[in-house]
């Protein structure tokens, strides 16, 4: 709405409908500033303050007249040279990003599939994808320890059919929790995905078609790049939560599967280290912030060219 020239009452309605985007504006800043931001600097506090037994010690002195900050960055310097978190941040970074490449390669054809599929199954197989969610999420991953355990039915399957002769080790191992980490996270690539290649105009297709495209070429060069943004969306909302999950780990992982969310509960509750486990909690946060200013970055650039585009 644009500003009133000088002189130019403004009604009632006028009024009412300014205080009204205002209020829609100022609520979501105050969930995030309550619900986020205002935690986030309780931890960020934490992680520079010195303790003294169960007691931090302020960060602020004031003695004759002398206002002294005191800040303890050794946390933060000890992080960046142990060699320990530096493993434990790479190995959640590349268990984070093998698990979105998983996902994207069995969600991508499923949510094709969904999208092209008659309107009429499409409630079912939406049902489908979310359906896992109706179940517990902690039930839903202590489940496969029966299905990968030396004694479970993968193992009891192999060998009813002579695959193998003695019992697969499987559990606690990197590829049981790679395994429970993609069947947690696929749902969230999938549903970006399918709303995203839904709404895709079909007669570009077509034309490509009708120009002897072939159908492979047509999809790398038509329905990938017009996907783009489901894939974004989707790689996002599994690379973040996978950085630092903690449950997965815990249950199938094993003493080689180091993650960030292990270590940052060593921290609180068996070392009992609050400063260092709160500056671990921050790392991570800004770990997790780059991948979504470069989304945003994305984002906000695909509007400016879709706007350049329709002028």
């Amino acid at each position: 709405m644009a500003a009133p020239s000088p002189g130019t009452t403004i009604s009632s309605a006028e009024r009412q409908q300014r205080r009204g985007q205002r209020l829609v504006i100022a609520l979501p800043y105050l969930f995030l500033l309550l619900f986020f931001s205002l935690p986030f600097l309780v931890v960020l506090h934490i992680s520079v303050s010195d303790m003294d037994g169960i007691r931090f010690v302020n960060l602020t002195s004031w003695v004759d007249g002398v206002l002294t900050l005191k800040i303890k960055l050794s946390n933060y310097i000890f992080l960046t040279s142990d060699s320990l978190y530096i493993e434990t941040y790479w190995s959640s970074i590349k268990f984070a990003a093998l698990n979105t490449v998983l996902c994207l390669i069995i969600g991508y054809p499923f949510a094709y599939f969904m999208a092209r599929s008659p309107s009429a199954w499409r409630p079912a197989l939406l049902m489908g994808v979310s359906l896992p969610f109706w179940t517990s999420y902690l039930l839903r991953i202590y489940a496969w320890r029966g299905l990968l355990d030396e004694q479970g039915i993968v193992n009891a399957a192999l060998m009813a059919l002579g695959l193998v002769h003695s019992p697969v080790h499987m559990m606690y191992t990197p590829f049981s929790m790679t395994i429970g980490m993609v069947y947690t996270y696929v749902p969230f690539m999938i549903l970006p995905l399918y709303s995203n290649l839904v709404k895709m105009d079909l007669r570009l297709l077509e034309a490509a078609n009708d120009l002897g495209a072939t159908p492979w070429k047509a999809f790398w060069l038509i329905t990938v790049p017009l996907s783009k943004s489901g894939i974004i969306a989707g790689s996002m909302l599994v690379f973040i939560p996978s950085l630092g999950e903690y449950v997965i780990p815990e249950l199938l992982g094993g003493p080689s599967t180091l993650m960030i969310g292990r270590v940052l509960w060593d921290e609180f509750f068996s070392n009992n280290d609050w400063p260092m486990a709160s500056a671990v909690a921050v790392s991570m946060v800004v770990l997790i912030l780059i991948p979504l200013v470069v989304f945003n970055r994305y984002q906000n650039e695909a509007e400016v060219s879709g706007r350049d585009a329709r002028a």
